[in-house]
């Protein structure tokens, strides 16, 4: 392979790595690791939005990028390419194949949509045992608010690339669940109807990632991917808080039900 090739297999490998969550020292100590694989001396530099990769071999040197947002998050992808690297550096994949198997591990297809659906309705109702939750009515509702989201967040997908609108919806579909439980009394903990599926929405990952970045000096990126995580919370925020405004709509004229609703 000529050094335009390897450098172009390291820098993808780095891309998928980077853009489905990995954090940044480990994408780069795997990037170095395959530059060994492949005999270079590979140096990389993540920004928001861009990969750019150093390597030399000998005096020659060569430096590309490609474009890369860090916006996702898919660790079984991220896994399937640490071990596609491995498999490179015990020769059980060939350099001139590698390409290839980035290029299908890219394209893997996320988790099932009823196991995504599942995760999601169950890490709501485990949010709201945490937080207390006291009846079955209010766990079921909790249940069936996470689900909705989550097989709203699939559809949406479909449709549009905008990575605020999924958040924003299913957080707007919690506040109106929440709302109509409020507005029926179903339930005594009613603020977890809304409370506990938004809580699984907020993008713990791009947060952990950007303050490791922080602690490392790398402070552009690292306040780039806080700056995003913050925007997802904001998004889920704004969704919200549709619930507390139809809520007060719901109960307007009804004196005493207001008060006693958001008693737990």
């Amino acid at each position: 392979m000529t050094l335009e090739e390897r450098s172009n297999l390291i820098l993808a490998f780095a891309r998928a790595l980077y853009v489905n969550g990995e954090a940044t020292d480990q994408t780069s100590a795997a990037a170095a690791r395959l530059g060994d694989t492949l005999g270079l001396h590979v140096k990389l530099l993540p920004r928001w939005g861009e990969l750019q990769l150093e390597v030399e071999d000998g005096d020659a040197r060569l430096i590309s990028a490609v474009a890369a947002d860090p916006t996702g998050v898919d660790m079984d992808r991220v896994a399937s390419m640490m071990g596609a690297i491995e498999a490179l550096g015990a020769d059980r994949i060939a350099p001139a194949d590698a390409m290839d198997a980035i290029t299908k591990i890219s394209k893997a297809p996320p988790a099932p949509t009823w196991l995504f659906t599942l995760a999601a309705a169950a890490g709501a109702v485990a949010l709201a045992v945490i937080f207390g939750v006291q009846h079955l009515v209010a766990a079921g509702l909790i249940l069936m608010s996470a689900a909705a989201g989550a097989v709203l967040r699939r559809i949406l997908a479909r449709y549009s690339e905008n990575i605020f609108l999924q958040p924003f919806c299913a957080a707007l579909l919690a506040g109106v669940i929440g709302a109509l439980a409020v507005r029926y009394q179903l339930s005594s903990s009613l603020r977890l109807v809304a409370v506990c599926p938004c809580m699984i929405l907020v993008p713990g990952p791009h947060v952990l990632n950007g303050a490791l970045d922080l602690i490392r000096g790398r402070m552009h990126l690292g306040a780039a991917r806080l700056t995003y995580a913050g925007l997802v919370i904001v998004a889920i925020s704004t969704g919200a808080a549709a619930w507390a405004s139809a809520s007060r709509r719901f109960l307007s004229g009804r004196p005493g039900r207001q008060g006693r609703a958001f008693v737990e």
